[in-house]
């Protein structure tokens, strides 16, 4: 994919998060696409990574991610953003705290053929949890 095609499939990306389209964010996935998340595990295919951006959604109706930075090489690119929203839909099976986050996150992609081939999320999990109150730090 060329630089202009993979900018365009990122915009693509983020207007998809924008309007909470988990169907639409999954077609930017090839058919056997990989996302890694520490929150979601593993998914290979789109009904699965389609999934994933469900449960993002319910978990987080309001969530709002900003890109701060896209760094394209041949057919990777790595994309960091700031990810906010607010724990009103239940996270993970547990009830909602009703508890706001702020989380850096740097997403890894590769691509091929015109969509996302795989998909790494990096980002601190245990400090998402301790933002939206799922586990409580000891003072020091």
């Amino acid at each position: 994919m060329t630089r202009a095609e993979i900018t365009a499939l990122l915009d693509e990306r983020r207007a998809g998060i924008e309007s909470r389209d988990a169907r639409a964010l999954a077609r930017l996935h090839a058919d056997d696409g990989v996302v890694e998340s520490l929150m979601a595990g593993t998914h290979w295919g789109r009904a699965a990574i389609e999934d994933v951006y469900r449960a993002w959604f319910k978990a987080f109706p309001d969530v709002v991610s900003t890109t701060e930075v896209v760094l394209i090489d041949g057919d990777r690119a790595v994309e960091v953003a700031m990810t906010t929203g607010t724990d009103t839909g239940g996270f993970m099976g547990l009830p909602p705290t009703g508890k706001p986050f702020r989380l850096p996150i740097v997403f890894v992609y590769a691509f091929g053929d015109g969509s996302i081939v795989h998909e790494r999320r990096i980002y601190d999990f245990t400090g998402l949890l301790l933002q939206i109150g799922v586990l409580k730090a000891r003072p020091a």
